[in-house]
């Protein structure tokens, strides 16, 4: 029998972390834990606090409760705060801020001129051969492009080797297709440098591509954090169900320890769901979760449609005027119309269920 793997202590900790300003609490009694060489995300819509909080971390902003460590030392509490350029802590701002009047190799050895001349072209010259760009340390920055300027971003805040690094929202002046490139290759980058990450974003599959886990952030507050296929598939609240991916929920009323009574008929889950009979409740139907079946009982109307080329997304009405999100393969099936009633089933292996 192998001996238990120690269980490591984590390299950040925040632990009941509020952010206040003047009488207005921007973030609320936040706890996270970030291990050494995992990559972390927070993500929420716009004004829910994310970015307030990655400040925090950066030393940036005062805690009015709480505190957060690095490595075991305390960094931030009510009463103190370490100044951010003694926290060996990275940051990637929104706006890259390259020196325009620096080199590439210069904008990356900015951050560790204690270091020899020596010291400073190895580091810089392992550094652009990591991002793939060693042919253009002699160029400045109006004279690459913005996915690569992003890339240079990067190389310059882990030039110093920081214990831990923040992103904020790095990705989002970038068009889609050179996000989609950058954000795998920037992840591939910080687990080659075996540095933790805690990275700000508002987009989901942005999320999904590069984090280990997922701080779901709402109104200042986390609902969950955990991996990106347990926010999708066990959402720990409605409103983590309703952000994460193309939804809706369906009213339904308990009838039994195993079964809901809904418009699309009676749902069964395979385990207890923990609801009294008799008792109304929202069950999550994902955008995969209806499909057609010529000899249904259930129908749905088309209210909306839009075309996302290789698919249709259908809104679709039901008796109760309830709505439910439908797809279908762009090129291998008839495009529906509106007022178009199609009979639906629904089909998933076990129901998310929440109390109304």
């Amino acid at each position: 029998m192998n001996a238990a793997e120690p269980i490591l202590a984590p390299l950040l900790n925040i632990s009941n972390v509020s952010v206040a300003y003047a009488n207005h609490t921007v973030v609320k009694d936040v706890s996270i834990d970030i291990k050494q060489g995992e990559i972390g995300c927070l993500l929420g819509p716009s004004g829910c606090g994310k970015s307030t909080l990655l400040r925090a971390i950066a030393g940036f902003e005062p805690l009015s409760q709480g505190s957060i460590s690095l490595l075991g030392k305390s960094l931030s509490n009510k009463d103190f705060t370490t100044a951010p350029e003694q926290r060996n802590i990275g940051m990637v701002f929104q706006d890259i801020a390259l020196f325009p009047h620096l080199n590439v190799a210069q904008n990356i050895a900015f951050g560790i001129q204690h270091l020899t001349k020596t010291e400073q072209r190895a580091r810089v010259k392992q550094l652009l051969d990591l991002i793939e760009l060693s042919h253009y340390a002699t160029l400045y920055p109006h004279q690459i492009s913005g996915g690569q300027q992003q890339r240079i971003a990067l190389a310059r805040a882990l030039a110093p080797k920081p214990k831990l690094l923040l992103l904020d929202e790095p990705f989002s002046g970038l068009d889609a297709k050179l996000r989609e490139t950058l954000v795998p290759q920037v992840k591939a980058i910080l687990k080659a440098e075996h540095v933790s990450a805690l990275i700000v974003s508002h987009d989901q599959g942005e999320a999904f591509a590069i984090a280990d886990k997922i701080a779901i952030m709402e109104n200042g507050k986390i609902h969950q954090w955990d991996s990106a296929f347990n926010s999708y598939h066990i959402p720990a609240t409605k409103f983590v169900a309703s952000f994460i991916g193309d939804s809706r929920f369906l009213p339904g009323i308990v009838s039994c320890e195993h079964c809901i009574d809904t418009q699309l008929g009676r749902l069964k889950n395979p385990f207890p769901h923990g609801f009294k009979e008799g008792s109304t409740v929202d069950v999550l139907v994902r955008l995969e979760n209806i499909i057609t079946q010529a000899d249904s009982a259930h129908f749905g109307k088309v209210v909306k449609k839009n075309f996302h080329g290789s698919y249709y997304k259908y809104e679709l009405s039901l008796a109760d005027n309830s709505t439910i999100l439908y797809s279908t393969n762009a090129k291998d099936t008839a495009e529906h119309q509106l007022g178009e009633n199609i009979p639906l089933k629904f089909c998933s292996e076990s129901l998310v269920i929440f109390a109304r």
